[in-house]
């Protein structure tokens, strides 16, 4: 399949919401809106692109955005497919992969713990890592690692420090 067919094949049956990008060699890219992401992915996956490698996450908080990025494999056509959508990072949702490729159910539960996005219908969003915690998404960008350092791994962040005592009460 060359890029030309692939695009056209994309427009025909999404029209503008999937822009298409040649990336070189045998990486495509498309870029879609949020609700027309699954759409696209079973699409993909019906045409050849049977291989879920993985699913990926990238914040970026400047433009107040999480972008998921699947990455699609074709064995028929070997060609990689960047599949990649945005949302808000607010309250960052997408719909789950987990009935198009069992395995994106484990990628999905990641991205949860680590960037905040919940997958609605993924049947599986515990933590993997992380019980118990009650801060901002470790991966997110603006997740300050050493001030949660301090906190949560020194005495005096924990409220545990001794009194300060002048230097000559001070055992030696």
């Amino acid at each position: 399949m060359t890029p030309e067919r692939f695009a056209n094949q994309l427009a025909r049956f999404f029209g503008d919401d999937a822009r298409f990008s040649d990336k070189g060699g045998a990486q495509w890219e498309v870029r879609v809106p949020r609700d027309r992401c699954l759409p696209l992915l079973s699409f993909l996956r019906d045409h050849s692109f049977v291989h879920l490698a993985f699913v990926s996450a990238v914040d970026w908080p400047k433009d107040g955005e999480i972008e998921l990025v699947y990455h699609l494999w074709s064995y028929e056509h070997r060609v990689h497919v960047l599949v990649k959508t945005r949302t808000e990072r607010e309250k960052a949702w997408m719909f789950t992969a987990h009935r198009l490729w069992g395995q994106a159910q484990a990628y999905e539960q990641e991205i949860h713990e680590m960037m905040g996005v919940f997958f609605l219908g993924n049947p599986d969003l515990s933590p993997l890592f992380l019980h118990n915690w009650h801060d901002r998404p470790p991966l997110r960008k603006d997740f300050d690692s050493k001030a949660y350092s301090m906190k949560a791994y020194t005495l005096a962040g924990l409220g545990l420090a001794p009194d300060q005592k002048e230097d000559g009460d001070v055992p030696s």
